[in-house]
């Protein structure tokens, strides 16, 4: 992992990471598969895998899926989440593919761990000419009181990591002379959790579950206390962000 940035290392706890990590909307994986035509005989390359949140869903349309996470703990748990798909250790900065070789990409939760310029080449390298990009996000709705409440306790923690809120991300298609810009859409979803639940929500993220044992202790002493009386389940609403973009066909000069 000596690429990638220092926070990082908290995804080694990759089975809290799958316990506490909500899944994506079924709207939002329709919407993916009619874009990228995923179906049997096309294969699309699942890029920063995790444990397989996103992958497990690509499997069900039918199409070959292809996954490349970089942290080996993280590998193991899609492993044994999603069986029988090809599993690779690589970055997104180098995918170890071959140029031309799958017909769809998605990102799930990570675009903005990439060093976009060098990730948006790489990505360009291994689709095939006019084919989709897909970027996907939940988002905690912080119109919600505990969302919001979530948000403020974990912020002090988040400085100098890379964080999804820091950028427009329909930017990255418009400035891109290897991607057009398409479309964004949003997705209402929600995780219904009890309270180790959202402890295990809450500790997964990167700078929280990298943090010292004090801290983490701190944080989940308090998410504990924000939920001490609260109806069971827990109800964690999220805006499902999916932005799309179509490799350009790139000239020599």
């Amino acid at each position: 992992m000596s690429e990638l940035h220092p926070a990082t290392r908290g995804f080694a706890s990759a089975d809290r990471y799958e316990r506490g990590r909500p899944s994506y909307p079924a709207a939002a994986l329709a919407a993916i598969v009619e874009r990228l035509q995923l179906r049997a005989g096309r294969t699309v390359l699942d890029l920063a895998a995790g444990t397989g949140k996103l992958t497990r869903l690509l499997a069900s349309s039918g199409a070959g899926v292809v996954a490349v996470e970089p942290v080996a703990e993280m590998r193991t748990e899609l492993e044994r989440r999603v069986p029988g798909i090809r599993v690779l250790d690589g970055t997104a900065e180098r995918i170890p593919l071959a140029d031309g070789s799958v017909d769809g990409v998605t990102v799930a939760q990570a675009f903005h761990w990439f060093r976009a310029d060098e990730a948006l080449r790489e990505i360009h390298r291994v689709l095939r000419p006019n084919e989709w990009l897909a970027l996907v996000w939940n988002v905690r709705d912080e119109r919600d009181r505990l969302q919001a409440e979530l948000s403020r306790l974990v912020a002090p923690l988040e400085h100098g990591v890379p964080r999804r809120h820091e950028r427009d991300w329909r930017t990255v298609f418009d400035a891109s002379d290897l991607f057009e810009h398409a479309e964004v859409r949003t997705f209402a979803n929600v995780q219904e959790v009890d309270e180790q639940g959202l402890v295990e929500r809450i500790t997964s993220i990167s700078f929280v579950a990298a943090a010292d044992d004090a801290t983490r202790a701190e944080i989940e002493a308090r998410v504990r206390a924000l939920v001490r009386d609260a109806e069971l389940p827990i109800r964690l609403p999220y805006t499902t962000e999916l932005y799309l973009g179509r490799a350009k066909v790139v000239t020599e000069p």
